[in-house]
């Protein structure tokens, strides 16, 4: 960071909606050459900052000044290009289908600068150019889907920079790069790579304002914060000097109550609910566990260990060749097992990937809420609309999803109200097993803990399986934790064994280099149960 004038400063920026303020008086300062973190519980007015930075929506109030020199407002449609900001949002933007090249020159494509005939041959060689520019190697002829979740959050973030210096080649101060939750779907091992190209880019001079849930991920990336609370700052503070617990004091008002141990740990010595045998897929061998009346399982391992698979194997949605499953004293072989087959025996799943595989985001709140028992609201062939409302009303305010408003689309909710409402829709139909995972991935510091009594509190009626790469939640919640390692099962934590650093360092040392090839059967390719 440098003496330079702040590259961004928003002062006194207020927006309000029917009334209602979703930013009051807001200051924003981002120094050149920083990475800032944006901090907040949902509705706390980060979403609409962005949007007024963007042009999307007119502040009431406010001042702008980049890089020392004052900008009007609002912003007109593609200003902020011409200003030197640009945007990379958690669903990258990237067509998939399309080859590296292609995304990073879409608009050039579209509509070439000097004539009907865009060169590819130029092309490949201008993405070779620029790849070994920011020290990447990337095949720019290959598909977006082939290369690894981090490659492509990088080609996104490049094709950002790039696009904003064809825009306007002589940018005073700088660029800002807006990063908007960009690691929700990366796995674990590959955030450090992301984060270590940010430093490069910020390294460049380019600042980058980082916006993001996970507050681990915030405290090793950015240099200062700044945190908003019900439409004001709350606070900026230099991240070196603050501590995850005055962070989360800042984003909501008080301090965390503790998720308490209570009797955690004795859950693991009552009636078995639940017999695992032998459980293989092309990544998991022989993976047998016993699950108990009123325990929490945490399962975890490395990326690529296979631990993610558990739970969309044992309800049929992805193959297994060979296991067995005894559920209350049935038998299945799990090769028979199917998404249908699993509900009918009220074993349910709350996928990771919450908008692909666990919802239909198109639909309201109660139809994806009462989806699971929309045979109740049929009465002579026809639906009982009102019913379906009065229910969905019901599991929303016994759940705390907010706001109460089923007829609302489900996409429109936060990421933790789309949780609450998943757990309320398995709720109702009484599972006797819970398949959570990733059940606070995308989730605000204080629906997570919610979400953690919510799972806690389900415990005293199901038996419930987490899967998850976050060790601190599992610590959290779990009455046990088995570390899975190259498909199988390395070992069982629990009592005093069950923190964030234990957990962590038996995933480690007992591990070798995972077999399965990074990102091979991702979040993005479950297939969809909803």
């Amino acid at each position: 960071m440098t003496e330079s004038p702040a590259l961004l400063e928003f002062r006194g920026l207020t927006k309000s909606f029917g009334g209602a303020l979703a930013l009051d008086q807001v200051d924003l300062t981002v120094l050149p050459g920083e990475v800032h973190g944006l901090l907040g519980e949902n509705g706390s007015g980060k979403s609409t900052l962005i949007k007024i930075l963007a042009g999307y929506h007119d502040p009431d109030g406010g001042t702008l000044a980049v890089a020392g020199q004052p900008v009007n407002l609002p912003l007109g449609p593609g200003e902020y290009r011409h200003l030197g900001f640009e945007f990379v949002h958690q669903d990258l933007g990237l067509v998939n289908s399309l080859t590296v090249v292609e995304n990073l020159f879409m608009n050039e494509i579209a509509a070439p600068k000097n004539s009907v005939f865009f060169s590819w041959r130029r092309a490949m060689r201008e993405a070779a150019r620029i790849f070994r520019r920011y020290g990447l190697r990337i095949d720019p002829g290959v598909r977006v889907e082939e290369i690894r979740p981090v490659e492509r959050a990088m080609v996104a973030i490049i094709r950002a920079l790039e696009g904003l210096g064809a825009v306007n080649p002589d940018l005073r101060g700088g660029t800002l790069l807006v990063l908007d939750e960009p690691t929700v779907f990366l796995p674990r091992h590959e955030v450090s790579i992301l984060f270590e190209f940010i430093r490069n880019v910020a390294k460049t001079g380019s600042s980058v304002l980082f916006v993001s849930h996970d507050l681990d991920e915030v405290r090793r990336i950015t240099d200062r914060i700044t945190v908003l609370r019900d439409g004001r700052v709350a606070g900026t503070v230099i991240t070196a000097d603050t501590s995850h617990q005055q962070l989360v004091r800042l984003i909501i008002g008080r301090d965390l109550d503790d998720a308490g141990d209570g009797d955690r740990g004795s859950a693991s010595e009552g009636r078995v609910v639940m017999e695992v045998r032998n459980l293989t897929t092309e990544w998991l061998s022989d993976v047998s566990f016993d699950l108990h009346e009123g325990e929490v399982l945490g399962l975890t391992g490395l990326v690529g260990s296979g631990f993610e698979d558990v739970p969309y194997a044992l309800c049929g949605a992805i193959p297994s060749t060979e296991g067995t499953i005894v559920l209350e004293e049935a038998e299945f072989r799990v090769v028979d097992m199917t998404p249908h087959r699993a509900l009918a025996h009220h074993m349910a799943l709350v996928p990771g990937d919450r908008p692909r595989n666990g919802s239909v985001a198109s639909l309201s709140a109660a139809e994806n809420i009462n989806m699971p028992v929309l045979g109740r609201y049929f009465r002579r062939l026809r639906l009982r609309r009102r019913d379906l409302d009065r229910n969905a009303h019901a599991m929303m305010k016994s759940f705390d999803v907010r706001p109460v408003r089923p007829g609302l689309e489900y996409a429109s909710f936060s990421g933790g109200n789309q949780q609450k409402a998943m757990m309320a829709k398995w709720h109702q139909i009484a599972p006797r097993v819970l398949l959570l995972h990733e059940p606070t991935q995308g989730v605000d510091v204080g629906a997570r803990q919610q979400i953690f009594n919510l799972i806690r509190g389900a415990a005293t009626t199901t038996a419930t399986i987490c899967a998850s790469s976050d060790y601190e939640q599992l610590a959290s919640i779990c009455d046990r934790v088995a570390v899975i390692t190259n498909g199988r099962v390395a070992g069982f934590l629990s009592g005093a064994q069950l923190t964030k650093d234990q957990i962590a360092d038996f995933c480690l040392r007992g591990s070798i280099e995972p077999t399965r090839a990074p990102g091979s059967f991702g979040q993005g390719n479950r297939p969809a149960i909803s």
